[in-house]
């Protein structure tokens, strides 16, 4: 034991002595630390302008402080799930993340999409590393969460009987998918081929070429997906999901004569509504009544709906766990701690102006 004594002596009056070290304080852009990565304010800042858009009013300090903490919270819990990803061989490789690339810039033109990324402070190489993250995160959850999710049958016999009366229809009901053409340009716009009528002379020839395709055989939801003005059902296929009779009764009158008159299957024509045009499709149409355990759609709304409550209940304990098992200092919610709701104004702390 004496021979190392004078090897510690040298140690302390070198100032270094390991087991004792103080860890000092971080450097002012960094706002967590996570299993000794950083996560800095500028990346929290560049989320953070992406969801306080110039459209919205401006959040006082309080509730930009609460949206920044939030914000700290899902980057510290990525970087721990990300850190397990890299750990299992999980992380995605350059070709998926093209892959995703090309996919998530598909629907806007050029333009649009560099005014997107000016608009929210990124840069290519921020997006892609961002989708990198979301891919290989995925990935981990796939593995470590969804695939030890499994459903019984006696699972979704005891849901069905314990939940008759959600499945009694109250009144018919019509599963519909929509095209609408509007004639007029759309920021908006979110279908794969960027197809836009901007005047009414376009939007009437867009709809007769629509429809002569449909009667040509092609696939309605393909069709949708491709030329459907509406932000909201072109990436589904312009599936609006089942719609109660009471519904269509609230809505322009000759929507509801068009879907009433349809059969299940059949395609309408072209129906022109006061602010756009119309290609309606009726899927299905349920009689009301009470569905039966039997009912194929009956089991998969059970199934999806117990698999989503597992998913999620072993995702928060999977990701509790691995919280638990790592090393975080979340320096900003000091800050904010110590300064009583107020970042005091030093460099790299203060907020922007």
């Amino acid at each position: 034991m004496k021979r190392w004594l004078p090897g510690l002596g040298i140690l302390a009056a070198l100032g270094v002595a390991p087991a004792c070290k103080k860890q000092g304080p971080p450097a002012p852009d960094v706002w967590a630390v996570v299993n000794g990565e950083a996560v800095k304010r500028d990346e929290v800042e560049k989320y953070y302008r992406s969801r306080v858009t110039r459209e919205t009013q401006e959040p006082s300090q309080e509730e930009a402080l609460s949206l920044k903490l939030n914000i700290l919270d899902e980057l510290i819990n990525n970087e721990i799930l990300l850190e397990r990803a890299k750990k299992l061989s999980l992380e995605a490789s350059d070709g998926e993340v093209e892959d995703k690339f090309t996919e998530f810039k598909s629907p806007y033109t050029e333009d649009e999409f560099q005014r997107q990324m000016k608009d929210r402070g990124f840069t290519v190489d921020d997006l892609k590393r961002d989708l990198r993250r979301q891919l290989s995160i995925q990935k981990l959850i796939n593995k470590e969460v969804v695939a030890k999710v499994t459903i019984t049958d006696q699972d979704v016999t005891d849901f069905y009987n314990q939940n008759r009366s959600q499945f009694n229809v109250a009144e018919p009901q019509y599963r519909i998918a929509q095209i609408v053409v509007t004639p007029r340009k759309d920021p908006l716009l979110r279908n794969r081929k960027n197809d836009d009528a901007t005047t009414e002379a376009e939007a009437r020839h867009k709809c007769a070429t629509l429809l002569e395709r449909l009667a040509g055989g092609a696939d309605f939801a393909t069709l949708a997906m491709d030329y459907s003005e509406d932000p909201t059902t072109a990436t589904t296929g312009g599936d609006l999901g089942y719609v109660p009779e009471s519904a269509l009764s609230q809505s322009d009158p000759a929507l509801k004569k068009v879907v009433l008159a349809l059969k299940p299957g059949q395609t309408s024509g072209v129906i022109a509504l006061r602010d756009s045009y119309r290609i309606l499709r009726l899927i299905a149409r349920e009689a009301p009544g009470q569905r039966d355990l039997a009912d194929p759609q009956v089991q998969q709304t059970i199934r999806d709906t117990l698999r989503n409550r597992k998913e999620q209940l072993i995702r928060a304990a999977y990701l509790a766990t691995a919280r638990d098992e790592a090393r975080v200092t979340n320096y900003l919610a000091r800050q904010v701690l110590e300064s009583a709701g107020k970042l005091p104004a030093v460099p790299g702390i203060a907020e922007k102006k």
